[in-house]
Parts: structure tokens; C-alpha cells; sequence
């Protein structure tokens, strides 16, 4: 199995450069594609930029350039709902855009049932697995997420909480999802909180993202472990 690793930026994306065993970097169109293996499992990693449309070329280049068989995304994400604390991590069980119109992709292609891209079942059963293999500051969560364009602050968090229920939100989890389904390859996404409500704002996020990379990779490191 060879898994692709979606991170949004370059802080979320170090926690992992030190553990790719005989690293290959190759660039394409103005990324550079981590490839090589961890604990035996073969991956391609990179950051991908932040918003939906980075990440969705991002993953499609996985798919079409490096013959993925599944891509996990890993990264930090806004709290939404009021029970998570900064660290907490969410893990997705579905995904959808809360700013692109619901009829867009049930109407239209890819002709969807619902807004909502599952995650794939047996790659969260892994991931239940791999929690409990690990001390991970703050509690995990497997729940909804949500993406958009915009950073989130206090105008907008309520209508977005009432129309979908989400536990985080973020730029890009959506747009990997999207490429995933219509190429009907798993997906699953590790998202550790850096702000909340009560704690919004860029300073938070700033402030806590280093830390929060690196307790969603450590999730997500070993999540691929007990892909083995």
C-alpha cells in the first residue's frame, strides 16, 4: 500500500521529513513530493498550500502521479464545536464545504446523495486501533468536519454550527475529500485544534500550530504503523 500525506502548510508537514526513510524529492508544479517510506509503508508527502484548490491539485497529483492507494491529510484545524479544547484532535468521519451551495455537487457532478464525503470506514477502524497505541495530549474525536475559504472568528461560527453540526473546521479537508471520492480511493483526515471559540483568532492559531502538527502526525504516524 502506498499512502499520500496532505499536510496545508510547512509547519505541518516537518513533523514527518525526519522519519521518511530513503527520502526522493520531486518537484511538480511548484510542490516538492516527499517519497519514501515510514515504518515500512510506502508514502508520498508534501504541504500542499492553504484552501481547497492547492489541496485538491495536491491530490490529484497524488493520485495520477504517484499511484496512491488511499491519502491521509493531517494537519490543525478550528474548534467548532464547544466541547473540544485546544489540542484536542478531530478525526474525520465525514467531510463537507460549508461556503459552495448544497445543490452544486448533488445536482451536478460528481451527482452526490448528500453534501457529506465519508471517510473510509476501515482506515478509521485503523485509526481507533492507533489511538489507543498512543499518549496523545488532549482527547480525540471522530466526528464532522467542515471546510471553507475563510479563518473563522466569532461572525458566521454560529450559522455554520447550526447548519452542520461540525466538531472543526479548516481550508482544506473538503477539497481532498472531493478528489478522493470521484476517484474512489480511501480518505481519512487528522486534524489537531488550535483555536476554539472561546480562544479565536490568528494569534491562536500562530501560536499553537508547531504543537498541534506534531500531535496530529503523531496520530497519524501511527495510524500508517498499524497499516503494517
Amino acid at each position: 500500500m502506498k499512502i499520500g500525506i496532505i499536510c496545508a502548510s510547512d509547519d505541518e508537514l516537518a513533523p514527518f521529513l525526519p522519519i521518511i526513510e530513503d527520502c526522493e524529492i520531486i518537484e511538480k508544479a511548484m510542490l516538492k513530493f516527499y517519497k519514501g517510506t515510514i515504518y515500512g509503508v510506502e508514502v508520498v508527502a508534501l504541504f500542499s498550500g492553504v484552501c481547497k484548490v492547492n489541496a485538491a491539485i495536491a491530490s490529484q497529483m497524488l493520485v495520477d502521479g504517484f499511484g496512491v492507494d488511499a491519502i491521509i491529510n493531517s494537519g490543525v484545524a478550528g474548534g467548532m464545536n464547544p466541547e473540544l479544547q485546544i489540542f484536542d484532535t478531530v478525526i474525520s468521519t465525514e467531510v463537507c464545504y460549508h461556503d459552495v451551495a448544497e445543490d452544486i455537487l448533488t445536482e451536478f457532478h460528481p451527482w452526490m446523495n448528500s453534501v457529506f464525503f465519508k471517510a473510509d470506514s476501515e482506515l478509521i477502524k485503523i485509526s481507533k486501533v492507533a489511538a489507543n497505541n498512543i499518549k496523545a495530549e488532549g482527547t480525540i474525536y471522530w466526528g464532522r468536519m467542515v471546510t471553507g475559504e475563510a479563518f473563522i472568528k466569532d461572525e458566521g461560527r454560529q450559522e455554520i454550527n447550526d447548519k452542520f453540526l461540525p466538531l472543526s473546521v479548516d481550508m482544506e479537508t473538503a477539497g481532498i475529500a472531493h478528489v478522493c471520492y470521484v476517484n474512489n480511493i480511501p480518505f481519512l483526515a487528522v486534524r489537531c485544534i488550535t483555536d476554539t471559540a472561546s480562544h479565536s483568532g490568528n494569534e491562536h492559531f500562530e501560536e499553537n500550530i508547531i504543537k498541534a502538527s506534531e500531535i496530529a502526525a503523531k496520530i497519524t504516524k501511527s495510524i500508517i504503523c498499524n497499516l503494517i
